[in-house]
């Protein structure tokens, strides 16, 4: 697309009345972009879009000028990828009402295949139930070369971007926002880490739009349309995770949903799914085996323990008994039949290289080295 063309795409995607239906269709019937934004408000009329948005729309360009808005996303870092564009998600591409802009943060000369993505949300009330298996989910999906797609809010979509991040994996947040509005502030630095180093932060929306309840929905069709499946790890039975959930079974995605505990409000909506037939999920292989997807030999068990001839015999113990369980101090000295001050400074190196994490309180798990 040429750079003139791309001006009035940027233009329609600002204006809020017109979504990717009918601006669909506006390019169809004026033959570009461009024509469409030069129609005279008597024809805009005309052809059905409405006495109402039409004015909204004369009075919209009136006052809005295409320049200054490039000009301004130019400064702010934000780069735009559009419907039909060859970089454009080809998963996303294929929903009915895909974003005709979508912005973006992030590098743009991407390392990593953004179609192999699995999306995981769930409750802002998280439990320590639903941190746990989201991140054990997200660390196995990590391991397995695919990226994880999410919203940024609190709770679940948090814990899955930092695992993802924690994990050296690729993460993307998808904001009912713009992508220069960070929300929640809570989640400033989670932003920012994904921005830098770790994926890309995007939008249907333009650049200044605040959050509001009613763009959320809008947003939860992006995260299952980016994403070959959408997990729900935890969540009430009126959970927007439900209707991401909803978004991926009309876009012929697969739904999966974690099993929780009965007694727990949190676990109503994965139940709920569960009912109607979503996959049943507790480890990560659930869903690679469903996808049919090959699980790439564990960054820890194969590259640190086949390839890495420099592992001493004490450190492959410890990495093989924290692979399947994360185990405190004690049970490790147990296990191993390793001294307690021996241990201690094998841990201290091995976290130092990544081998392993220290969650705190004695208690340590495999890293990503």
């Amino acid at each position: 697309m040429d750079k003139e063309e791309l001006k009035y795409w940027l233009g329609f995607s600002a204006f809020p009345g017109i979504g990717p239906l009918r601006f669909k269709l506006l390019r169809e019937y004026f033959g570009s972009a461009k024509k469409a934004w030069e129609a005279q408000e008597e024809v805009l009329f005309k052809i059905g879009l409405g006495e109402k948005l039409t004015a909204k729309f004369i009075a919209f360009k009136n006052h809005f000028s295409l320049e200054d808005y490039e000009a301004a996303l130019k400064k702010e870092n934000i780069w735009v990828i559009t419907l039909g564009d060859k970089n454009y998600p080809k998963l996303l591409q294929e929903i009915p009402d895909a974003p005709f802009v979508l912005y973006i943060r992030g590098e743009r000369n991407i390392d990593w295949d953004i179609d192999r993505s699995i999306a995981i949300v769930g409750t802002r009330k998280i439990t320590n139930y639903g941190r746990e298996v989201t991140r054990r989910l997200v660390e196995g999906l990590v391991d397995a070369g695919l990226t994880i797609v999410s919203g940024m809010a609190y709770g679940v979509d948090a814990v899955a971007h930092e695992s993802a991040i924690e994990g050296r994996g690729k993460t993307i947040a998808v904001l009912g926002c713009g992508v220069d509005v960070i929300h929640p502030k809570s989640n400033t630095t989670l932003y920012w880490t994904i921005i830098k180093k770790a994926g890309w932060v995007i939008s249907e929306f333009p650049m200044g739009r605040f959050a509001e309840k009613g763009l959320f929905p809008a947003r939860n069709r992006i995260i299952s349309g980016l994403s070959l499946g959408v997990v729900v790890t935890e969540g009430a039975e009126d959970s927007g995770a439900l209707i991401t959930a909803s978004y991926a079974a009309e876009q012929g995605r697969e739904v999966f949903a974690v099993p929780g505990p009965i007694t727990s409000q949190m676990s109503k909506g994965p139940t709920i799914l569960l009912k109607q037939g979503a996959k049943i999920v507790t480890e990560a292989k659930d869903i690679l085996d469903e996808l049919k997807i090959k699980k790439q030999e564990s960054r820890i068990m194969g590259k640190n323990l086949k390839d890495n001839k420099t592992l001493s015999k004490e450190e492959k113990s410890i990495l093989i008994l924290l692979q399947n369980e994360n185990l405190h101090f004690d049970d490790l000295v147990r296990k191993s039949s390793i001294s307690a001050s021996r241990l201690a400074g094998l841990l201290t190196m091995m976290e130092m290289q990544g081998l392993i994490k220290n969650l705190g309180q004695g208690v340590y798990s495999v890293g990503h080295g």
